[in-house]
């Protein structure tokens, strides 16, 4: 098969190493070596131990995780240091995009940061992106390159079918999420409900004030895009409770789990908490109802599918 680019190369930075590792593994090329140094003054340090003159370099960064704005710096001088020792194109794949929230001048004297983030990958040298969910999706226009938002929506949905829960009910936990639940809901044969939450002026607090559907009885899953600090999941976990629902299962692609997300999560009447592995999840804050499910097989066969020239919609459609 004819290749555009040369030898497939795949680089990590420090925010979830072991992702990296797990797509290396799939795809059965080593992770690149490389030094990322630390100054005193807390300025970053990129050295590459051999040359990726003309290969097909995909960075691996999410950068979701603390410290965010570290993590972002460290994508864009990798980014910056494969471009000097000529790479032949540079893929950055960032399987949770920071910033994905401030998505729109939605108010007076603020920033669009997801446009802005987009523009830094660009200028760092970047030729393609790969990412997962992001939270609009309209962020992918903000980029001048081309690229690809996966979804993680057929993992975590086959694993809840194989589940073979009975008397189901799939719940979005506000109407922004109404749409991805809806599809979830279509795929495991199941009714929709959403509850309706209102945020105050600070945007601080949120009330629960209706629920959209029927849950009495029956077994809850609330489907998101990220769990933050939990407070919205968490709410409507003990809304669903007061409205009678059976057991309550959490679903999400994205666990950030921002402080005080796991003091939440813990005191949630959550039977099972489903996310994914885009971000690192450290020990400490991996409960016992939780299942983390691997994206790396899914990023691998994207990547693999990159590299070679080969459709990446037609994976989702076989």
């Amino acid at each position: 098969m004819f290749k555009m680019y040369g030898e497939l190369a795949i680089y990590s930075g420090t925010a979830n190493p072991e992702l990296a590792e797990e797509i290396a593994e799939y795809l059965g090329v080593p992770l690149g070596g490389r030094d990322i140094i630390q100054f005193p003054n807390e300025n970053l340090f990129v050295r590459l131990h051999s040359s990726v003159r003309a290969k097909d370099v995909f960075v691996i960064q999410p950068t979701g995780n603390s410290p965010v704005n570290q993590n972002i710096m460290e994508l864009l001088i990798m980014i910056d240091t494969l471009r000097r020792d000529s790479a032949g194109r540079i893929t950055a794949v960032v399987p949770y995009f920071a910033y994905g929230r401030t998505d729109k001048k939605d108010q007076p004297r603020v920033p669009i940061t997801a446009r802005l983030m987009a523009n830094l990958i660009t200028v760092a040298g970047a030729d393609r992106f790969l990412t997962v969910d992001l939270h609009a999706g309209q962020i992918t226009g903000f980029f001048d390159i081309p690229g690809d938002e996966i979804t993680a929506f057929h993992l975590l949905s086959d694993y809840f079918v194989e589940k073979n829960l009975e008397d189901v009910v799939i719940v979005a936990p506000d109407i922004g999420a109404s749409r991805r639940a809806r599809n979830f809901a279509e795929k495991l044969g199941a009714p929709l409900a959403i509850v309706e939450k209102r945020r105050s002026l600070d945007g601080k607090k949120t009330a629960m004030l209706n629920l959209i559907g029927e849950v009495a009885g029956k077994n809850a899953i609330i489907f998101d895009d990220e769990i933050d600090t939990a407070g919205t999941l968490t709410q409507a976990a003990h809304f669903l409770v007061e409205k009678g629902a059976r057991d309550i299962y959490a679903c999400a692609t994205h666990a950030i789990l921002s402080p005080p997300a796991t003091d939440r999560l813990r005191e949630a009447p959550l039977k099972e908490i489903v996310v994914t592995n885009t971000v690192r999840i450290p020990p400490e804050k991996r409960l016992p109802n939780m299942t983390i499910l691997s994206i790396a097989p899914l990023l691998g066969e994207v990547i693999r599918r990159i590299h070679l020239g080969i459709s990446v919609g037609a994976l989702f459609n076989e």
